[in-house]
C-alpha cells in the first residue's frame, strides 16, 4: 500500500501543529523517505526532523506530533543503533476499532492508519463513532492556533524603517565615534479573539468538538469564550485550564442551559451591553458558532449584529450545516446575520476548523 497519503497528511498535522511545512519541505520530506526503511522509527523521525523543521521552536512542536501521529515514544536526541537489535514495527496511531490486536504490526499500516486519519479530519462530526470522537479529541488537542496580529503603538528596533536617534545617539556617546545608524518600526500584538459558541439542542451534535476547540484557542491565544442558549454564560476562565477533561468539566457545570432552547439575539444582547461595549469586543475578531435556528425575534438578532459589527474589527460565522451538500442558508437567524459578517464558514469537520483558524489568523 503506498505510505504517501499518510505521509502527507503528518505534514498537514504539523501545519495545523504551527509548523510552517511549505510544499518544497514536504517533497524533501518525501524524498528522504525513499531512503529509510519505513519500519525503523529513528530513520521515520530523522527524515522528518531535518527536512520539516526549520528553527528551533519548531522541535518541541514536531516531537508532539510525531508521539501523537505514530504510536510509541518520540525516539532520543541521537539515533539508536538498530544493527544488532531486530527492527521494531512502527504503528501508526490508529482508531482504537481498527487496531491490529496482534503482537506484530505490518509496515503497511503506517499508510492505511495516517490515511484513516486523514480521512477522519473530513469527516462530519455528527456522524462519527464513539471511537472515532475519543481520536478526534486527540487531533483537537494537538491544535496550536496563532492569534491574529496588529499593529502596537509602540515602536520597536528592527534593521530596517525610520530613524531611531535615541538609540544611534546613545550607542555614539557610548563608544564615542560615529556607528551605524539605527532603526525602528512599530510591532506587533495579538489581537482579541472572541468565541460565542451556540450550546442549544440543534447543536449538541457538535457542542463538545466546539468547546474543546474553542478550549485549544483559548488556551495559546487568551481568546473569550461565551456559550449562548436561553441565556449567556461566560466559560473563558473555566477552559483555560491546561486539561482539557478538566476544562470541559468545569464549563459543562458553569453552563446550566445544555441542550436547551435557542436565543441569539438576546444572549448577543446581553454580551455587547457587559463585555462588549466595554472593551471585549472592540476590534477583536468575532466567531459566531451556530446553525442560525433563532427562537425569538430575528429583528433583534440582526439589530444585535449590525453593533457587534461596528464595534468588531471582524465577524465569522460559522454553522456546521453549511459543510453539506445542497445547503442553503435559509434559517432566520442566518438571513439577519449574513449581511454583517465577514464570511459563512462551515464548521462540521476537523480540517473546516483549521480553515478557521487561517481565516481568523488573515483577518
Amino acid at each position: 500500500m503506498d505510505p504517501v497519503p499518510g505521509l502527507v497528511g503528518f505534514a498537514a498535522a504539523l501545519r495545523a501543529a504551527g509548523l510552517a511545512c511549505e510544499p518544497e519541505r514536504v517533497q524533501a520530506y518525501l524524498a528522504a523517505v525513499d531512503h529509510v526503511d519505513l519500519t525503523v522509527p529513528d530513520q521515520l523521525y530523522w527524515a522528518g526532523r531535518v527536512t520539516l523543521c526549520g528553527e528551533p521552536d519548531d522541535l518541541p512542536r514536531y516531537d508532539e506530533a510525531f508521539q501523537a501521529w505514530f504510536t510509541g515514544r518520540s525516539p532520543g536526541k541521537k539515533p539508536r543503533d538498530t544493527t544488532a537489535k531486530p527492527r521494531p514495527s512502527v504503528i501508526a496511531a490508529m482508531l482504537p476499532a481498527q487496531q491490529n490486536s496482534g503482537s506484530g504490526a505490518e509496515p503497511d499500516e503506517l499508510g492505511v492508519a495516517a490515511s484513516d486519519t486523514e480521512v477522519l479530519r473530513h469527516r462530519d462530526i455528527s456522524d462519527l463513532s464513539a471511537a472515532e470522537r475519543a481520536h478526534l479529541r486527540e487531533l483537537i488537542d494537538m491544535l496550536r492556533p496563532d492569534p491574529p496580529l496588529r499593529s502596537a503603538y509602540r515602536k520597536q528596533p528592527h534593521r530596517r524603517g525610520e530613524l531611531d536617534p535615541r538609540r544611534t545617539l546613545r550607542e555614539m556617546r557610548a563608544t564615542g565615534e560615529p556607528i551605524r545608524l539605527r532603526y525602528r518600526r512599530k510591532g506587533k500584538r495579538p489581537r482579541p479573539v472572541v468565541l460565542l459558541v451556540d450550546v442549544s439542542g440543534s447543536m449538541s451534535p457538535y457542542a463538545d468538538a466546539l468547546l474543546r476547540f474553542a478550549h485549544a484557542v483559548a488556551r495559546r491565544t487568551r481568546a473569550e469564550v461565551f456559550t449562548m442558549g436561553t441565556r449567556l454564560t461566560r466559560v473563558s476562565r473555566q477552559l483555560r485550564q491546561r486539561d482539557p477533561e478538566i476544562a470541559l468539566a468545569a464549563a459543562s457545570r458553569a453552563v446550566p442551559d445544555f441542550a436547551g432552547g435557542t436565543r441569539l439575539g438576546e444572549g448577543l444582547r446581553a454580551f455587547l451591553d457587559r463585555w462588549g461595549q466595554r472593551g471585549v469586543a472592540r476590534q477583536a475578531v468575532v466567531v459566531v458558532f451556530s446553525d442560525g435556528w433563532e427562537r425569538g425575534d430575528p429583528g433583534l438578532l440582526g439589530d444585535q449584529m449590525a453593533r457587534l459589527r461596528r464595534l468588531a474589527h471582524a465577524v465569522f460565522w460559522v454553522n456546521p450545516h453549511a459543510g453539506r451538500d445542497g445547503y442553503r442558508p435559509v434559517q432566520s437567524g442566518i438571513v439577519v446575520a449574513h449581511k454583517h459578517i465577514e464570511k459563512l464558514l462551515a464548521g462540521h469537520s476537523l480540517a473546516t476548523l483549521e480553515e478557521l483558524l487561517v481565516e481568523v489568523r488573515r483577518a
